[in-house]
């Protein structure tokens, strides 16, 4: 189990199971070479200390001093090699057991063998091996410790160095060796399951809050998070925007004072949890408490939501239960209005009509023919559909509807005169309603606006970080006295007019997030401006 397992010093199989991060296999290595230097200061001593001969038997001083000696340089060089990363993480920590076995095993040979129990030290080294390298390299660390224990009993019954050997004992001592390999590898097995199952829990939890974090400050409602003091714990974008605030705020009372009181009463009486605050700027914020209990600390949430936008979904529910009430009253009016229609059509091909009778006959199939018309608008303001915004890049879609509008509505090209900024422009909206939009305001820019006296102008441009459309004609303008009731339904200053197209226009740019508005310029020409989402900057409704 290492950090890297592509280098190895002999034909053993490293671990291919989990791994542990690098960072964690360097600092397990260092432990052990730690240890190491420990037992080698601690060889060193006892060779040289008067308590060490009541606890260890030296037989051999000078293989033992030799051993010792060798052990600390060993251990040196690999700390060396370590903090400076000469070499690789398998390789070193190979390179440590090995040195180990052969090592511990002389020292053994040199203080009586087997009997003298530095045998058991082969144990850690063993243990030390399945957690550093893993996989089968720790059954091979055992074999080859085992092998030493057998060889060097062997090569002191064949050379006498002391008597009598143990055999017996060697051999459990090499079982033993592969119990400890065996249990070494499952808890290293279990081990890196943990630390993967952790690893996978901890990508898991930091995506969750990416995107949690993305969400919130994406929403269009402002959110503040408070604690008991009112301190405030985090606030998005929305709210800030919301608030007139350039700043994040450090207290609810650095928000609003009044605020900070409607907190506490809302504490209280927990039945009143929104208040709506007067901004500098005049406009009016609705917000609203939520309790937001936690495990160790309770929390509360407010959310500030712009009045006007609350006031306008109020405003899209009531006009939508309207439609669907015009729309019915449209349906039973079409009926006798097409037999007026129709007996207004058969009166007029009477060959016997009087002159003042056939004109009273067009006047019906005129009116007919408004009335019918106002019905057809109605009827497609009942069914308006939702929104389905999409990303559209103004300067191509724009090029592309004035050649279809200039095709559709048999007029020639110098009608319109085109403009588009240099820097592009991308808007958040639905196609047919942009469509829609375009059409009232160039059919009405067609009809009223004198393109005889020159090109109608599109433009495209820039407008407070928004993307913008304007449509500006060569007509008189309209009155002032009219300007507040432009957009209303059924108000226009035509004979031959519904009222519902500008009406129309406003609902569907409202209902996408635009805002469709109406000035004068030279205090002389019409402009009709739509003001668009900016598709690199939409957020989240809630």
């Amino acid at each position: 189990m290492s950090a890297n397992t592509t280098e190895i010093i002999f034909p053993c199989p490293i671990s291919k199971g989990y791994g542990i991060p690098a960072r964690q296999a360097w600092l397990l290595l260092s432990v052990f070479l730690c240890y190491r230097l420990t037992l080698a200061c601690l060889f060193i001593f006892l060779f040289y200390s008067r308590w060490g001969s009541s606890l260890i038997s030296v037989d051999n001083s000078r293989l033992y001093s030799y051993s010792a000696y060798s052990y600390l340089i060993l251990s040196l060089i690999s700390a060396i090699c370590i903090i400076w990363r000469l070499t690789s993480y398998t390789l070193q920590a190979q390179l440590l057991i090995y040195s180990d076995i052969l090592i511990l095993t002389l020292l053994m040979h040199a203080c009586g063998g087997v009997n003298s129990g530095m045998g058991t030290l082969l144990g850690v080294s063993i243990a030390s091996g399945g957690l550093l390298v893993g996989g089968r390299c720790t059954i091979f660390f055992a074999a080859l410790a085992s092998l030493a224990v057998i060889a060097e009993q062997i090569f002191a019954d064949y050379t006498g160095s002391f008597q009598p050997t143990h055999y017996p004992y060697a051999g459990m001592l090499g079982a033993s060796f592969f119990t400890i390999a065996l249990l070494s590898y499952i808890l290293a097995k279990r081990s890196e399951q943990t630390l993967l199952l952790a690893d996978q829990q901890k990508h898991t939890i930091i995506k969750l809050e990416e995107i949690n974090q993305y969400i919130i400050q994406h929403l269009q409602s402002g959110i503040v998070i408070i604690n008991k003091k009112q301190q405030v714990q985090m606030a998005n974008e929305a709210s800030l925007r919301l608030l007139n605030l350039s700043v994040f705020p450090i207290n609810l009372d650095t928000i609003s004072e009044h605020l900070s009181r409607a907190f506490k009463s809302w504490l209280a009486n927990p039945e009143q949890d929104f208040v709506l605050l007067q901004l500098s700027n005049h406009s009016e914020i609705r917000s609203r408490f939520i309790p937001l209990p936690t495990v160790h600390e309770f929390y509360y949430m407010i959310i500030f939501e712009d009045i006007a936008l609350y006031n306008q979904r109020l405003q899209q529910s009531k006009l939508a239960s309207l439609g669907r009430l015009t729309a019915s009253i449209a349906h039973e009016i079409r009926n006798p209005l097409g037999a007026i229609s129709h007996a207004g059509q058969l009166l007029s091909e009477n060959p016997h009509l009087s002159i003042q009778d056939l004109r009273l006959t067009k006047i019906i199939l005129t009116h007919s023919g408004r009335v019918n018309h106002i019905i057809e608008d109605i009827l497609q303001l009942s069914r308006r559909s939702d929104s389905r915004r999409e990303k559209i890049y103004l300067k191509p879609w724009l090029t592309q509807y004035m050649s279809n509008f200039i095709l559709e509505q048999d007029v020639t090209a110098e009608t319109f005169n085109l403009l588009q900024t240099g820097e592009p422009l991308c808007a958040s909206i639905d196609p047919g309603h942009l469509k829609q939009i375009m059409d009232n305001l160039c059919q009405n820019a067609l009809r009223y606006g004198k393109p005889e006296d020159g090109p109608i102008i599109l433009r495209a441009l820039l407008c407070q970080q928004a993307p913008c459309i304007e449509v500006i004609d060569n007509g008189t303008g309209i009155n002032h006295q009219y300007i507040n009731h432009l957009f209303e339904p059924f108000f226009t200053t035509s004979s031959s007019g519904t009222g519902l197209g500008l009406y129309i226009s406003r609902e569907l740019a409202e209902l996408n997030q635009a805002k469709l508005s109406y000035q004068l310029i030279d205090e002389k020409r019409s402009c009709f401006r739509l003001c668009l989402q900016d598709a690199n900057h939409t957020l989240i409704e809630i």
